[in-house]
């Protein structure tokens, strides 16, 4: 590794560490405003490594960056995922993965017939799966 690498992987094994008072603030700097309410510990590292990484190699692309401030704005085009698509979801401090299949939806091995019942599964509530999931 080159010096540059080296002291990025030194900055990311610093925010490896930090606590949660650590992340609001750290958060704060990066973002210039809090995080949004219950995010874990866990993930906002996640999120301020990604942000460290991609400010490091360049950020990112001008056609990624568009397309999501498309997705933020609501105007997604198409509401259905396609197979092959991964969904990531994270709910009382636990990140779910979902694969989108021909057959179905599947999550920890099991096959579902529609992200409503992942999401149901998951929360213990009714809720749209799409909405849930964040492909609506």
């Amino acid at each position: 590794m080159d010096g540059k690498c080296n002291k990025l992987a030194g900055q990311i094994g610093t925010i490896d560490t930090l606590d949660r008072a650590e992340c609001l603030e750290r958060w704060r700097e990066v973002f210039g405003r809090p995080p949004p309410k219950y995010l874990s510990v866990q993930f906002m590292q996640r999120v301020l490594i990604w942000e460290k990484q991609s400010r490091g190699v360049g950020g990112v692309s001008a056609k990624t960056t568009s397309r999501l401030k498309q997705i933020a704005s609501g105007k997604t085009g198409s509401t259905m995922a396609k197979p092959g698509s991964h969904l990531v979801r994270e709910w009382n401090g636990r990140t779910y993965q979902v694969e989108v299949t021909d057959r179905g939806y599947v999550m920890d091995g099991k096959t579902w017939r529609s992200l409503s019942a992942v999401a149901k599964h998951i929360t213990g509530a009714h809720w749209s799966g799409p909405r849930f999931f964040g492909v609506q």
